[in-house]
This record gives structure tokens, sequence and C-alpha cells, in this order.
């Protein structure tokens, strides 16, 4: 079974800008394009994202991914942050979840915690189609509110959220750009080079679990428990 490249590529435009990200960015516009998961409006809306991080200073880009997403709780790209807050359950199900991806045969970083979208957005790329599409509508209300909170800030990070959402088949919350749609082979053309309350998260204390009982419907069945409209503040642990 293949990856699914459009999620790879998906999960890397939401990780923090390096120099490889940067080098990587024609790459992905072309992988985006080849591959033919997306309609044109939606990988057009992806094309202002390449550019600046194709473009801009590295450092620039960094400040505002960390501004965006490590400093504003309500955009998070933690899953169970909007899902559970700090409250024990989140513990549990990060063990859930790693213990999915293992089953999975995806490795992770002792220093990456499992609910991080991207490390999710790359395992499902791993997954059947069928089963990655299910996965992505369990987390729907999560992803709909973080494309929805991304687009108010105007931020270019939208796109992505439209993008994943796109593949699952949800409804996009922010409008279908206006621009005019480039051929195929204009897309993968693009000379990209040319265009151009503060927080600091709680560790995470992993409760004991049954990691051999976790699975898909488990992972499933937590979310479902747990959807409530995200707009509201995630519950915090009673004093």
């Amino acid at each position: 079974m293949d990856d699914n490249l459009t999620l790879k590529a998906l999960s890397r435009l939401l990780l923090y800008p390096e120099a490889a990200l940067q080098d990587a960015a024609p790459h992905l516009a072309e992988a985006l394009t080849e591959d033919g998961q997306l309609d044109a409006p939606t990988r057009l809306g992806l094309m202002p994202l390449l550019r600046s991080l194709a473009g801009e200073d590295l450092y620039d880009l960094q400040e505002a991914y960390v501004s965006l997403f490590d400093r504003t709780r309500r955009l998070s790209l933690h899953l169970f942050e909007h899902v559970h807050g700090e409250s024990r359950d989140r513990g549990q199900a990060m063990v859930d979840l790693a213990a999915l991806y293992a089953q999975g045969g995806l490795a992770i970083d002792a220093n990456e915690l499992p609910d991080f979208l991207p490390l999710f957005l790359e395992f499902l790329a791993t997954r059947p189609e069928a089963e990655a599409q299910g996965l992505l509508a369990d987390v729907d209300h999560i992803l709909a509110t973080l494309e929805e909170r991304l687009g108010e800030r105007g931020s270019l990070y939208a796109a992505v959220l439209t993008a994943v959402r796109h593949l699952a088949g949800a409804e996009a919350v922010l409008a279908p750009t206006q621009e005019p749609v480039p051929h195929t082979e204009d897309l993968a053309a693009l000379d990209l080079n040319a265009l151009d309350k503060e927080w600091e998260e709680t560790a995470v204390t992993f409760g004991p679990g049954d990691a051999a009982s976790c699975g898909v419907d488990r992972f499933r069945t937590q979310l479902r428990a747990a959807q409530r409209d995200v707009r509201h503040p995630a519950p915090q642990p009673a004093a």
C-alpha cells in the first residue's frame, strides 16, 4: 500500500518552518498537483502558504508560527487540547493514541506528543483510504474550528485545514478562493522563490492503561464521548 502523498504534504505544511521545509516547498506543490486528490480551488488555496514558506525570511516564518500555534491555546495543533484540556483524561488518550500508532507501525519521537496534528496526518497517510477518511471525520469538529479560527485571523495556514477536511468530504468553513484557477502545468511550474492570551502547555502525566486493547474503535469512542462545541474552553481539572 502506497502512502497518501497529499496527506503527507499537508502534514509537512503544518510543521515548524525549517530550512529543509523551505527547500521542499516547490516539491510539495508538485506533489499536491500530481496526486490529484484535491480539487483545483482547494489546491490553489494552498499556493500563498507555499510561496510564503519558500520566499520569506526563515526567522520571520518561525516567529509567526510560534506566535500562532504555540502561544494560543485556541489554535493549538494538539488535538486533545481541544477535547480534554488539561484533565486526566488527556493522559490516557495520549497513551491509547500512541498505542494505535505502534499497531500501525509508526514509531514516534519521544519529544513529540501523539496528538500533534502533523503526526496524526503522517499516520493517516499510511492507512487505507477508508480508515483515514473515517478518522478524519471523527476529528472534523476540531479541524473545522481550527479552520474557522485561522481564517478569522487571515492566516495562510487556514488553507491547510480546508484541504485536510476536503479529503474527508467535509464542507469547508471558508469560502473557496475566487482567484482564477491556473492549468496544472502552471501550478507545478510556479516560481515560488520569486513570490512573495499567551500560555505554556503543562506537562502531561501519562496514566496507566491497557495499550494492547487500543485500536481505531477505542480512539473513535473517546472522541465521540468528548465531542462538543470546541469553541468553548476545554474543561480544566478541579483544584
